[in-house]
């Protein structure tokens, strides 16, 4: 599970692996003064790029990622012959030994076969490192997505690919009856002088909302024209990722907008948002019981039924969705125990810390969404220092046990605990050189890349080398059994020169994104929760402004949303523009749909 470092940069990254890093200037799909030579005509060269930050994949020398090289010319994000790139398989790109010469004619090995020797190695190689992801369950099934997704990536038939098939039988996303996309709209990051926060966004039956620079703002869902702003005391430093039937929310905020004499505010303010008519709510600060006067700061906030609940290293406090009401806050223990953090959805848990912090006792509680009182308890292993809760009903929770993962993903293993008795039902392993899910670091409620349904979790394997073209890399998704803990016959392949992860489920289905390669956009696909059949809802543009700006975002720091044909990717973090003499655009969000 390769991740950027714990702390974002200074300048978080603008593109996904591999991908550009600026979009063509002018946007895409809308004719916003195009370069000269016409939209999509190369720019004129100038100095080279401010460089990323550190961790992150530096510009190529050569063509992008994904494109072909010459054998003894890999391309940029393809293993060099004997070096070792971080996170993925050592395969070389020429075969280990030198082919041995035809029937004494002097002639070596044609350049075809060569190649065919090589891929021979390489998957090997693959095979032999526990990177080939066929069925552990045991019957060793063929890959079940090749009516509708293959293992090519072309996705030929245009209407669903699976003969016209609704998308499954247990979700509410059904393939249009044309599955290519148009852009929708772009917008431009808003311009900042510091690392700023935008984290939140979410789709009703009439806006698209997006955090912005000390606002929350409603978009057209088709055109992206502001529909409404609701203006906040300072900036969001952190949001809900849930949002009540009625269009309810929560975010937290800070007490005052920042300024170049105070850089930096107090993220103590709770709000809640009515999204249907962009209005806030009620916004409060409030105090710990025996903590003075000072407002708690808090760092998360999520949402369960009628019940906000927010936490941190003060404690956590929980408020009433539709009045504002105080449910419970911090208390100072004997003990030393505070809620760290919750997670909200279908019920409430929370995370509560204990010890000391060089001893810490993590315990996992199911909670009164209305009085706070622990449901059922379940302590987490030593060498467990922050988990994450993945999913409330089922109750899955995620933990880098001993810092054992080494990836930054903050995943060695997932622990599936009954909700209401507090028993472990299994702890599942999960090898962090295998699997590509990631939490955040402290947060308790920043799992992505991942899903929860059908007694079963969800997970997407890391990028290896694929089986047709040379230097393609691809993954699967593939889950476990949250009863038994085993791998089950569930595999859906990404396709040639594609990868793909979970965005969340539907139902019984398991709706993902199936991240594009140099010549093609990317698609959403539902894969059947039963059959584990997958049908394209969407296939993005292929033209390469538009697949640039797609891939400009990098996929541990951005918001993939889905609903009913539309798709929609935007930023969780902004900084500063980079310095650049082509002026290029970075997109808050760019969108998709299909009708």
């Amino acid at each position: 599970m390769t991740q950027p470092p714990q702390q974002p940069p200074n300048d978080p990254p603008q593109g996904g692996f591999g991908a550009p890093q600026d979009p063509p200037p002018g946007g895409f799909g809308a004719p916003q003064d195009p370069p000269s030579g016409g939209f999509g005509a190369p720019p004129p060269p100038g100095p080279p790029q401010q460089q990323p930050g550190y961790g992150y994949p530096q510009p190529p020398t050569q063509p992008g990622y994904g494109y072909p090289q010459p054998p003894t010319q890999p391309g940029y994000g393809f293993p060099h012959q004997g070096q070792q790139q971080y996170g993925y398989p050592t395969a070389p790109m020429q075969p280990a030994y030198q082919p041995p010469q035809q029937g004494g004619s002097g002639k070596k090995f044609s350049t075809q076969a060569q190649i065919i020797v090589a891929a021979v190695v390489a998957v090997a190689l693959i095979v032999g490192g526990g990177i080939w992801y066929a069925s552990s369950g045991g019957d060793d099934k063929k890959d079940e997505a090749g009516s509708s997704a293959g293992t090519s990536g072309e996705n030929k038939g245009g209407k669903g690919d699976d003969g016209g098939k609704d998308g499954g039988t247990g979700g509410k996303e059904k393939a249009p009856a044309n599955v290519e996309s148009a852009v929708g709209f772009q917008l431009p990051q808003p311009k900042v002088t510091d690392v700023t926060t935008v984290d939140g966004s979410w789709i009703t039956d009439k806006a698209y909302v997006k955090t912005g620079v000390n606002e929350i703002v409603g978009y057209d869902l088709d055109k992206g024209t502001k529909l409404w702003s609701i203006p906040l005391d300072g900036q969001v430093c952190a949001a809900s990722r849930h949002m009540s039937k009625d269009y309810k929310t929560a975010v937290l905020f800070e007490e005052g907008k920042r300024t170049k004499a105070k850089k930096y505010q107090s993220c103590n303010k709770v709000g809640a948002l009515d999204l249907a008519t962009g209005k806030l709510m009620w916004n409060k600060s409030i105090t710990a019981s025996t903590g003075g006067d000072r407002p708690i700061r808090f760092t998360e906030v999520t949402l369960s039924g009628n019940t906000v609940a927010a936490g941190g290293t003060d404690g956590g406090a929980a408020f009433k969705l539709d009045t504002g009401a105080e449910l419970w806050k911090p208390k100072v223990s004997t003990d030393g125990c505070y809620d760290a953090g919750y997670g909200g959805g279908e019920a409430l848990a929370a995370v509560r810390k204990c010890g000391t912090y060089d001893d810490p006792q993590l315990i996992i509680q199911s909670l009164n969404p209305t009085t706070g009182a622990p449901l059922s308890s379940y302590k987490m292993p030593a060498g467990v220092d922050y988990a994450s809760i993945v999913s409330t009903k089922p109750l899955v929770v995620a933990a880098d046990v001993g810092d054992t993962a080494g990836d930054g993903s903050s995943i060695s293993d997932f622990f599936s605990i009954d909700e209401t008795t507090g028993k472990l039902k299994i702890r599942i392993s999960a090898d962090a050189e295998k699997y590509a899910a990631r939490c955040g670091s402290t947060e308790v409620e920043q799992c992505q890349h991942l899903a929860v349904g059908n007694n079963r979790i969800y997970l997407p394997t890391e990028e290896h080398e694929g089986s047709g073209e040379s230097f393609s890399r691809t993954n699967e998704i593939v889950s476990f059994d949250l009863t038994t803990g085993k791998q089950t016959g569930d595999r859906a392949d990404a396709g040639e020169k594609f990868t793909m992860f979970p965005l969340r489920m539907d139902g019984k289905n398991i709706i993902a994104y199936r991240e594009p390669p140099y010549d093609k956009g990317g698609e959403v696909v539902s894969i059947d929760g039963s059959t584990f059949e997958q049908t394209v809802l969407m296939r993005n543009p292929s033209d390469d402004a538009v697949r640039d700006a797609e891939t400009s975002f990098s996929p541990d720091y951005a918001e993939y949303r889905y609903e009913k044909g539309r798709f929609f990717i935007s930023e969780t973090m902004i900084s500063a523009p980079r310095k650049s003499s082509l002026n290029d655009k970075e997109y808050l969000v760019v969108s998709f749909r299909t009708s």
